[in-house]
């Protein structure tokens, strides 16, 4: 619904299953539990908010508010496992210094 074009839809669709398969596989951080990265613990509860709220955007109408807040969320779900990555690699950084 957030994406007009189908083909830009099913691109998404993919994506967004592919990126949970793809994660652990670009893992590339120092530590491997989340208790050394603190600012990764925050994002997590970032994340299981836009999934809260992606999953109650996905059950009403399709009408001019909820269209566009579908379009912000999907694209701040998006940006989390950017956001994640980044984060956690200058996580690194700052404590190999």
């Amino acid at each position: 619904r957030s994406i007009h074009n189908k083909l830009g839809g099913v691109i998404a669709l993919i994506m967004s299953i592919a990126i949970l398969f793809i994660l652990p596989i670009i893992h590339m951080n120092k530590s491997q539990g989340m208790q050394f990265y603190p600012i990764n613990q925050s994002l997590f509860w970032y994340m299981i908010i836009m999934i809260i709220l992606l999953t109650w955007i996905g059950a009403r109408p399709v009408e001019i508010p909820y269209i566009i807040t579908g379009q912000i969320l999907t694209i701040l779900y998006f940006l989390y496992f950017i956001m994640n990555s980044l984060i956690s690699s200058l996580w690194d950084k700052l404590l190999n210094y």
